[in-house]
């Protein structure tokens, strides 16, 4: 299947379909680049807790139907770890979900994949990379999403803000899913969950769902997955 590149600003706005002439298997309701902190702040345990929330959201029926739902009935899924400014991954690369059998597939890809840990906080790097790896995505898509999952504030690389600004003049929607955890935050005065609202999430829609904690995540994963693909509310799921 031949690459092609995503739409920018003005022209993913406009695009309610495919284009003409592109077959339905080489088109996606929304590209979603998963981009999860690694940090050293996440112990092993949550660690394994933040993966099995991400396994269990997208293999979810209600994920699926959520998916099978749309225009086109698919979407491109990439999932990305980091840390600080000189550590990101594509630990899962591209993959089209379109079926129950596709969301089990890449759980099963995502149970399989290596775990690590390390230092800082590069949420600016972070996106960039997810950035990237959108301009990467192999299909067209209707709308393009960075989800950015975390439990601490950007302490490494430039700011958060910055990142943000340069992915949403793209056409990119940035939404957050802080985990509160019970710490308090470090560096601005501001808690956790404000902090994604005012610096980390941008674009047409953006929005912040927060985690109390990593057992809660799982839920948390699942609410923001039906809200971006169904347009749910929220308080849905």
């Amino acid at each position: 299947m031949l690459r092609r590149s995503l739409l920018a600003a003005g022209g993913a706005a406009a695009l309610g379909a495919p284009r003409r002439g592109i077959a339905a298997e080489e088109a996606v309701d929304v590209a979603i680049v998963l981009a999860v902190d690694v940090s050293r702040s996440i112990d092993e345990d949550e660690a394994r807790l933040q993966r099995e929330g991400y396994r269990r959201a997208v293999s979810d029926p209600r994920i699926v139907a959520a998916i099978r739902g749309g225009m086109i009935g698919a979407i491109g899924l990439a999932y990305v770890e980091w840390a600080g400014i000189e550590y990101q991954r594509l630990v899962i690369p591209w993959t089209r979900i379109a079926t129950q059998a596709d969301a089990d597939a890449w759980a099963e890809a995502l149970d399989r994949a290596p775990r690590s840990a390390h230092r800082r906080t590069s949420i600016s790097g972070g996106i960039a990379f997810s950035r990237a790896i959108l301009a990467t995505a192999p299909w067209e898509a209707t709308r393009r999403v960075i989800d950015v999952s975390g439990d601490g504030m950007n302490n490494s690389g430039p700011p958060a803000e910055e990142a943000r600004d340069q992915a949403v003049e793209d056409g990119i929607v940035i939404n957050g899913l802080p985990i509160l955890n019970g710490r308090p935050p470090l560096g601005v005065g501001l808690a956790l969950e404000d902090y994604f609202r005012e610096r980390v999430i941008g674009g047409p829609g953006a929005f912040v769902i927060a985690a109390e904690d990593f057992e809660s995540f799982g839920q948390a994963v699942r609410r923001k997955l039906l809200r971006e693909i169904a347009g749910r509310s929220a308080s849905a799921a």
